[in-house]
């Protein structure tokens, strides 16, 4: 499949379409590609490096590293001695392009203009110069000359140099006399390796002999850089050893370019492609590279990043040439759209940029003035994001990609068909007017590059991807004599129309089954993840994990605050219908009755606790027992008995609440059993939505449109991309239910299950998915709770519990019922030591809460009786006003915890107000006695005292109304006091700051006098005496239009 990818997108394209030669389509390409390396891979089984070379190549191209020449001459050299893959090769090429394999290992290859004689080595020499043999002269040189580095140096710059003049040379067009000749360089070379015979007889191996020509030389020259530039650019890639150098090498500039290779740094992420890159800037420094090929180099490390790309450029002086003329039309377009900074291009919003004015637009003949005054020719769709956005993209799914793809060949067929269609048409038209023509008429006429219609692109598109390589000689003839060329690719052109027409009809089967298969696919985002994620959600572990992580935050939390710990639920969930209870009940019972691995024991008990115990719960209505299980139930009523009186008293109650405490298992289950009501109630009220939605849409079509719409008249179904199903929408959630049960049983097919959910209930339908997993994994537990002893005892605890009433009642008066709580609350810690004691709660209000909270039972449990008897004994001591032990009245007497001045105080007041107090005695008592009601609970393990919610005391200071009387005897002089302190403060600011004038402009602005511009108004000051002290109130009258203020 990788390989296919390159072959599609990344390779050369199939030169000989079957567009052209009638086949099925882009099918048939993949087909040749896929049965050409097929044929590498039987080639060069032995050589398994050959087929990982051949895939290199492809990915260079496609990267651009390549271009199509160089993966000729590349596929030629690593094919050698296999012409008919190399002549296999042809398939791929882009028209235009042909390889010929010759006798003697010469390869004529034809590009558009010319023709090219190369060896599969590359270069038409006597005597070839292989690739390894490059790279070792040059290696050799190096080691040579490693204690004199200025040698190696010299001798690069001599190739650098003439490789220059004679591309210098070349562009000028024979305008330019390279300075730097053949004879020069020997000669340059052989006083640089003197008395070094071995290094320049070896260089005279890429030199020309007496009877080549100067072309060789230069081959000869620039193959041994280029070769060794590709070399060290391949081996780059594998290269992980690091350099000193390397490491400093973005050190040595400014603080704009240290700036610079920081922001590399964060943008490759990876510390062996930024040493990579930074291996490009020391080869460059070396001068073993030009700057043009520094530039091409570092293309893959910063091309993603426009940015940083033109400041790399921009530092280098690199400008860019016109060098895309050697390339085919369309790939020359290409590289100039990809030359484009956009993102220092004219903003519109965040997703367009503006062409630059230098940027020449494609022709466009066909236009007219309103295309011209609507059509966008300016901006450019370049939708850019931020690595800090929050804004997550959604990526496509599989099932997209084939709607995508689907879609995409469609479309190319669409254009290839039109395309043809209106040349048909064009010389159709030709073909009418030459009939009306004299022969002498017909043999002057002539047609232009349009061919007689609008457009000089669609038509010779047209016939190039009929004739291929002999389009142009095609479209000559049409020009120059329509009368005899006409009628023939007339009748060609009508040949293909109706071969692709068919092939259409053949394509549009295909790709209408895809459709039907992956549409409703392609819409669920969702359904993918969802699966992966939720069996891990649905894990026991995953659940004790998240209410023991809350648990452990709020411990952490209260250490830093240095406080207690808080006591409260963890988790909160809610039942938003009970009546969802029975599908989900008989969705259970359904798979339990399934299982041969319980007994039947167990499954009654099971039954009980599905269709007794969790109502009672929930404060819902009880299920129905078969009459044989009622039968049993008459004999055994273990679990029964102790909570149907309770529970059925509660049901009528509004303000109700359960209390339950359970161990791992239970808590399990139930949030197992909370996640399936809750998903069921989902899919039920979706169902209910589709309803209102249908028949408010045939209401709204009946009335407004007057049609009647029957349930095949679906968009998708009339477009045929999924088929009609045969479920009412008012049947969708009973027939969820049954296909359920179907999955359980092991009679649907899982994939079956997902596309009939998602058919009725479109992106809503993935919650539903896991609905087997989640059912059984609710059985096992079940399976647990009825066999295990700690879970059976769990289940004793709340049924003895429930005959005190320990186990719930009305909200009211919950308070009274705190002792028995508590001591069941002991009980089960106790029970439930070894492992986690939750403390559910299920309260009553318009909807079911269920309250979890995780209990702290790291604490020392002990039932000793020297415990027992110490508990009592301090309860007895701290409910009893008058009691004091002896051992403390000894204490307090050798110590005592009363401060002196406070005991004085006391006394005091106690002397002054003895009368007082006597005379409400009596009536104090009764007060105590009505108004003591705070509430509070002892922790039974570490005699801890917690205050019971909304229970409370107050305290009366009895010398506080005399204290408040004697202070308000005496607030005019406290407030006079006050008063002429203020004044004086703000006399003395008046003082500092505020001349006479401001004084006096201050007083007539605010007795309204002489203020011009003004509403006319009159102030008057009435004196008034507030706290004690007189004030001046000021009132302004205005004029007739106003009110006074």
């Amino acid at each position: 499949r990788w390989s296919q990818s390159h072959f599609q997108s990344g390779g050369p394209q199939c030169g000989s379409p079957s567009w052209s030669s009638g086949g099925p389509g882009p099918r048939s390409c993949v087909e040749d590609a896929l049965s050409y390396l097929d044929q590498v891979k039987l080639q060069f089984g032995s050589h398994p490096q050959v087929y990982n070379d051949f895939l290199d190549i492809m990915k260079e191209f496609k990267s651009q590293s390549i271009d199509t020449p160089g993966v000729i001459s590349r596929v030629s050299q690593l094919f050698k001695g296999h012409p008919d893959l190399i002549m296999g090769f042809n398939t791929f090429l882009p028209p235009g392009y042909k390889i010929e394999v010759q006798t003697n290992d010469l390869v004529n290859v034809t590009t558009p203009g010319q023709i090219h004689h190369i060896t599969p080595h590359g270069i038409s020499n006597n005597q070839p110069v292989e690739f390894n043999h490059a790279i070792s002269y040059v290696n050799k040189i190096k080691n040579r000359f490693q204690g004199q580095p200025n040698i190696y140096k010299s001798f690069l710059e001599i190739l650098h140099k003439y490789q220059k003049e004679q591309r210098n040379a070349k562009e000028a067009g024979g305008s330019y006399t390279p300075a730097l000749t053949e004879q020069e360089v020997y000669a340059e070379v052989a006083q640089l390796f003197k008395n070094q015979e071995d290094l320049l007889s070896e260089f005279g191996q890429f030199l020309p002999d007496a009877n080549s020509s100067h072309v060789f030389f230069f081959c000869g020259i620039t193959f041994l850089i280029s070769e060794f530039f590709s070399f060290f650019q391949k081996k780059l890639k594998l290269m992980n050893i690091k350099d000193s150098s390397m490491t400093d090498a973005g050190k040595h500039g400014g603080g704009t370019e240290s700036l610079f290779f920081d922001k590399v740094r964060k943008a490759l992420r990876s510390a062996e492609a930024y040493d990579n890159f930074l291996r490009c800037l020391i080869i460059f420094n070396e001068e073993i590279i030009s700057r043009a090929e520094l530039v091409q180099l570092v293309v893959p490390f910063l091309g993603k990043f426009p940015e940083l790309f033109t400041w790399f450029k921009n530092f280098l002086g690199y400008k860019e040439i016109s060098h895309l003329e050697t390339y085919p039309k369309e790939r020359a377009t290409e590289g100039i759209a990809m030359e484009i900074d956009y993102a220092s291009c004219k903003r519109l919003g965040s997703s367009y940029r503006a062409l630059p004015k230098s940027y020449q637009l494609p022709k466009c003949t066909g236009r007219t003035s309103l295309c011209k005054e609507v059509l966008n020719d300016t901006w450019v769709s370049f939708p850019s994001w931020s690595e800090d956005s929050t804004f997550v993209s959604s990526k496509k799914t599989q099932y997209e990609e084939h709607m995508y793809r689907c879609e995409d060949e469609r479309f190319e067929l669409d254009v290839v068909l039109e395309t043809n269609l209106a040349t048909i048409r064009v010389l159709e038209v030709v073909q009418k007017k030459l009939s009306r023509m004299s022969a002498e008429e017909q043999a002057k006429f002539r047609l232009d590059n349009t061919l007689g219609g609008c457009s000089e692109i669609i038509h010779r598109k047209a016939i190039q991807r009929i004739y291929g390589d002999k389009a142009l000689d095609i479209i000559d003839g049409l020009k120059k004599n329509p009368a005899v060329s006409v009628p023939i690719v007339l009748k060609r052109l009508k040949l293909k129309e109706d071969e692709w027409r068919e092939a259409q009809r053949g394509f549009n089967k295909i790709w209408r089954e895809q459709n039907e298969k992956y549409y409703l696919k392609s819409l669920d985002h969702q359904g993918i993840n969802f699966k992966q994620n939720d069996t891990k959600v649905l894990r026991s572990k995953t659940l004790l994990n998240e209410i023991e992580s809350i648990f452990d935050e709020r411990q952490e939390q209260a250490s830093e605050d240095n406080s207690t710990f808080p006591s409260g639920p963890h988790l909160t969930l809610t039942y938003e219908d009970r009546q969802i209870l029975e599908d989900a009940a008989a969705l259970i019972i359904h798979h339990v009755k399934r299982q041969s691995s319980i007994n039947k024991e167990d499954k009654y008990k099971i039954k009980q606790i599905i269709y007794h115990f969790i109502p009672d719960m929930l404060f819902s209505q009880r299920g129905v027992l078969s009459d044989a299980e009622e039968d049993d139930d008459e004999e055994d009523m273990d679990l029964d008995e102790g909570a149907t009186s309770t529970a059925q008293r509660l049901h009528s109650c509004e303000d109700a609440y359960n209390l339950l405490y359970v161990n791992n298992n239970w808590y399990i289950f139930l949030r197992l059993h909370h996640t399936l009501c809750s998903r069921l109630i989902r899919l039920y009220v979706q169902a209910e939505r589709q309803i209102e939605e249908d028949l408010r849409e045939r209401e709204w079509e009946r009335e407004v449109l007057g049609l009647k719409r029957n349930k095949n008249d679906n968009t998708a179904i009339q477009l045929r991309l999924k088929e009609p199903m045969d479920i009412e929408v008012e049947d969708y959630y009973s027939a969820f239910l049954e296909m359920v049960r179907n999955l359980l049983d092991g009679n649907m097919e899982a994939s079956h299950y997902e596309d009939s959910l998602r058919e009725m209930f479109t992106i809503h339908a993935y919650i539903a998915f896991t609905m087997d997993k989640l059912i059984q994994n609710i059985v096992r537990q079940l399976q647990h709770i009825v066999s295990e002893e700690i879970c059976v005892q769990v289940t004793e605890l709340y049924l003895s519990e429930s005959s005190h009433s320990a186990t719930g009642g009305s909200l009211l008066t919950q308070s009274s019922r705190a002792p028995a709580e508590m001591s069941y609350q002991r009980k089960a810690e106790q029970l439930m030591s070894d492992e986690n004691c939750f403390k559910l709660m299920f309260t009553k209000n318009r909807n079911v809460q269920l309250t979890v909270e995780l209990l702290d039972t790291e604490e020392e449990n002990s039932d000793g009786p020297m415990e027992i008897e110490c508990w009592s004994d301090y309860v007895v001591r701290y409910l009893s006003a008058d009691f004091t032990s002896p051992d403390l009245r000894d204490h307090l007497s050798q110590k005592p915890v009363f401060l002196p001045r406070n005991l004085r105080r006391i006394r005091k007041c106690q002397r002054g107000c003895e009368s007082q107090e006597d005379a409400a005695k009596d009536r104090g008592r009764k007060e105590n006695a009505d108004s003591m009601k705070m509430e509070c609970m002892f922790k039974l393990n570490s005699y801890k005292m917690v205050y019971v919610f909304k229970s409370e005391d107050y305290m009366y200071r009895r010398t506080a109304l005399l204290r408040a009387q004697q202070v308000q005897s005496h607030t005019p002089k406290m407030s006079t006091r006050l008063h002429q302190r203020f004044h004086a403060w703000t006399q003395r600011w008046v003082k500092e700051h505020v001349t006479r004038d401001m004084a006096a402009e201050t007083s007539r602005w605010l007795m309204g006098e002489g203020r011009e511009g003004l509403v006319p108004c009159s102030t008057t000051c009435d004196p008034e005496t507030l706290h004690f002290q007189r004030i001046n109130k000021y009132r302004v009258q205005y004029g007739s239009p106003h009110k006074s203020q």
